[in-house]
């Protein structure tokens, strides 16, 4: 079973029954509904909700600017691959190092100063002027992005263990749109000819200003102190968190390489126009944007064990539906499968590695994000060096051999979440 959380009267937090497969369980006839959070609870969420949206538009601000830069640059693709490995490494830097912050001041004090540090970092790119500054520019947003990454997660998962029912999903639905927003604000202000450093300034200050005013109701959720041996128990053990880091893994694996080759399939296999292609990854994260939203209400009537097994299952039937079938339509359809079913498996490994909240719970996630951001960088170049001695419909049988482990995994989820409870009341 997965805990939940009810409000007892003395206003402290404490663990519900789940049903079978972690489902929340159905409100007795006569039975009083669990009370509404208080108004404090309700500003912590929304302000997550909106640096989950921020960092979105940030991070696709910047996508959408990189042929910019390249071009004033004079960059090979080579040398720009080398310096967009610069934020990679960063962020796999700062995750880890985030995690251990957390551990020891609470997420409270990242989350506030991590959206300034970005908004700061988003301009460097702009104001370089070689190859070089380029990439210590995007090193030193990555860091920032990283400790963001691991901010918001933490406060997302204490947000949701207080509000005692699933709404973890919802932010990583928000970050998504705020992609799609600041995809769709970049390509307008590319149109008009905004130019890049202004853009990205403005960007970055908005991003700033709106995170620092929006977190200031931000959770306390430093974690509890270790007393005994009890306390130790409850650190999250290597056996209940390698697999919940091979979800994170293989899921992540899918959403790299549909970001980098979906369009490139449509292109070369399907054999449509460079403009249809596109519509590939667009279907991809539209599915993706949608299954996270409506994520929450999935979880509490499936449970995340049944959810994450759908949903890998979904993703494998999806994309082989593409690579059996490639035609335009049944890729498409194949691709928002994919976008789908792998939608919530990433926050539900989040949050089985946070486990209550207890100590290590910071370190545990900061973990498993770190394993799923190993897997969206290993995943493209993997379909590559694969399709060179096959073909690219064939590399991409690797994709749908990672959902298939997602399925297989699945029971993960749950018992990582109940190994700590079992610690706890024994």
């Amino acid at each position: 079973m997965e805990p939940g959380f009810l409000f007892e009267t003395d206003g402290m937090l404490a663990p519900a029954p789940r049903g079978r497969g972690g489902a929340a369980p159905r409100r007795r006839p006569g039975e009083a509904p669990a009370r509404a959070a208080p108004p404090h609870l309700r500003a912590a969420r929304i302000g997550v909700g909106a640096t989950f949206f921020a960092y979105g538009a940030a991070f696709a601000s910047w996508i959408v600017r990189i042929p910019s830069v390249r071009e004033d640059l004079a960059l090979s693709p080579a040398a720009l691959g080398g310096a967009l490995f610069g934020a990679s490494a960063g962020a796999l830097v700062a995750m880890p190092l985030a995690g251990w912050l957390a551990e020891r001041a609470g997420s409270r004090a990242l989350i506030r100063v991590a959206p300034l540090a970005l908004g700061a970092a988003l301009v460097l790119p702009a104001l370089a002027s070689n190859l070089l500054e380029l990439t210590i520019a995007l090193v030193t947003m990555g860091l920032a992005g990283g400790a963001l990454n691991l901010a918001v997660n933490a406060q997302g998962t204490a947000i949701e263990r207080a509000y005692g029912r699933p709404i973890f999903a919802s932010f990583h639905g928000l970050y998504s749109l705020g992609g799609l927003a600041g995809a769709a604000l970049g390509g307008a202000l590319i149109g008009r000819g905004v130019p890049t450093l202004a853009h990205l300034a403005a960007t970055g200050a908005a991003i700033a200003a709106l995170a620092w005013w929006a977190t200031r109701h931000a959770l306390h959720a430093a974690p509890a102190p270790e007393a005994g041996p009890a306390a130790a128990g409850s650190r999250p053990g290597f056996r209940a968190l390698a697999p919940v880091g091979f979800i994170a893994f293989c899921v992540l694996v899918g959403e790299g390489a549909v970001a980098d080759w979906s369009a490139v399939y449509l292109r070369d296999v399907v054999g449509t126009s460079p403009a249809a292609a596109a519509a590939g990854y667009a279907v991809f994260s539209i599915a993706m944007t949608s299954g996270r939203l409506v994520g929450d209400r999935l979880d509490a009537a499936l449970g995340p064990r049944r959810l994450v097994y759908l949903g890998g299952l979904a993703s494998a039937l999806g994309l082989g539906l593409a690579l059996a079938a490639p035609g335009f339509w049944t890729v498409l359809i194949g691709f928002a499968g994919v976008g789908a079913g792998s939608s919530v498996v990433f926050p539900i490994a989040l949050r089985a590695a946070s486990r209550d909240g207890g100590p290590g719970s910071d370190a545990a996630m900061a973990a498993v994000s770190t394993a799923g951001f190993l897997g969206f960088l290993m995943g493209p170049p993997l379909i590559g060096l694969t399709a060179s001695y096959v073909s690219l419909r064939g590399a991409l049988v690797w994709v749908v051999l990672a959902s298939a482990v997602v399925a297989v995994l699945s029971p993960a989820v749950q018992r990582a979440s109940a190994a700590t409870r079992v610690t706890q009341v024994s």
